[in-house]
């Protein structure tokens, strides 16, 4: 049997963060994932320059054979109102990558022992650690395979009645003429939020690529919502020609809707599969890397002793972090329906709420402290 100080279930961003804080530390850390590397990964796939801050990423060398769009401004309308572009003169404010090849680069460099291509089985208790998928000893096991991360299930999250989103989306390589057909700007991604406010589509070019999704809190319908937002673009004539890919589906759990425990004993949860996505934009890179930054802060504390106890440090970052989970009701979240449909086709239409709120505060996090980086 192989002896891990830490087995992490989840080869994304959060998984190979927190491999990557731990360098030096002398522990034993092997990352466990179903999957093969690179691998395809459904994601609209944009992160702000305070990801790669945090991440230590030299631009011009993760650039090198990569995409790193560089995006100065956003494009933003309820659906079938005019659209109010944003322009940032001091961008990027934000860049559009590829998730094959940002988590293959992130986990690359993360020097932990990769044990890829292998899917988590189940774990029981080994006295003070874990035996997970009967071979492998860990003393802490951290969860990072997302919304339905197989930890998160076996520490309680099954069968936990939680509020996710639900999205489709694709990313296909244009051909010439549609690169040339294409009306998109490679800087400016364009928002729509749906009327019912129950969620927003997206349409983002990246070099030669193209993202087109749709996600929803409301589930129902899905297929049908995603193809009226695709027939709406082509009315628009901002698709450069007909969607041949299959759109692909994915959830996540937007933080203040989670109920899901993120510490148990030698147990602990990171990005989505503790729930962390940002309520507004189900942003779910920065969390996660967030996540895994404080818990590494935490693991080093902890001196190996990963009891519940000990791990409720991070539970506590977390919560001072991102805020307490399930908050009370603000008054514009109190207000019927109706009224707030009216206030939000009114404001979409000004350019202070769309750039103030819509991108500086929910999607860019502009107002957010900065949490230190992972030094190397």
């Amino acid at each position: 049997m192989e002896t891990f100080d830490i087995l992490i279930v989840g080869g994304g961003p959060a998984g190979s963060t927190l491999a990557y804080s731990l360098q030096g530390c002398g522990l034993r850390i092997g990352i466990l994932d179903k999957q093969t590397f690179p691998r395809q990964k459904v994601c609209a796939g944009w992160v702000t320059p305070e990801v790669m801050r945090l991440l230590n990423i030299d631009l011009d060398d993760y650039a090198s054979g990569r995409v790193l769009q560089k995006i100065s401004g956003f494009r933003i309308s309820q659906l079938g109102q005019r659209q109010v572009e944003s322009h940032y003169p001091n961008a990027p404010v934000s860049y559009g990558i590829r998730r094959i090849e940002f988590d293959d680069y992130l986990l690359q460099r993360c020097g932990a022992e990769l044990l890829l291509g292998e899917s988590f089985t189940g774990m029981a208790r080994d006295g003070d650690a874990w035996r997970v998928n009967d071979h492998y000893r860990a003393r802490l096991v951290v969860g990072a395979g997302g919304h339905f991360c197989p930890v998160a299930r076996a520490i309680g999250a099954k069968g936990v009645s939680e509020l996710a989103v639900a999205a489709q989306e694709v990313e296909y390589r244009m051909s010439a003429a549609e690169k040339a057909a294409c009306s998109i700007r490679e800087d400016v991604p364009e928002l729509f939020f749906t009327p019912d406010l129950a969620g927003y589509g997206w349409i983002f070019r990246k070099g030669d690529y193209l993202n087109i999704g749709l996600g929803r809190e409301d589930k129902s319908r899905l297929s049908a919502h995603v193809q009226r937002f695709c027939d709406y673009l082509s009315g628009e004539h901002k698709l450069p020609g007909e969607i041949t890919d299959k759109f692909k589906g994915h959830a996540y759990l937007l933080y203040p809707h989670a109920v899901r425990h993120m510490i148990a004993d030698n147990v602990l949860l990171i990005g989505d599969a503790a729930g962390l996505a940002y309520p507004q934009s189900g942003e779910g890179i920065r969390p996660a890397v967030e996540s895994a930054i404080l818990a590494g802060d935490v693991i080093r504390d902890c001196a190996g002793d990963y009891s519940k106890a000990r791990l409720q440090a991070y539970n506590d970052l977390i919560v001072k972090r991102f805020g307490e989970r399930q908050p009370a009701a603000r008054l514009l979240q109190r207000l019927p329906l109706p009224v707030k449909q009216f206030l939000a086709r009114w404001l979409l239409k000004t350019r202070w709420f769309t750039r103030n709120v819509v991108t500086d505060q929910w999607f860019l996090q502009a107002r957010q402290p900065p949490l230190h980086a992972i030094n190397k």
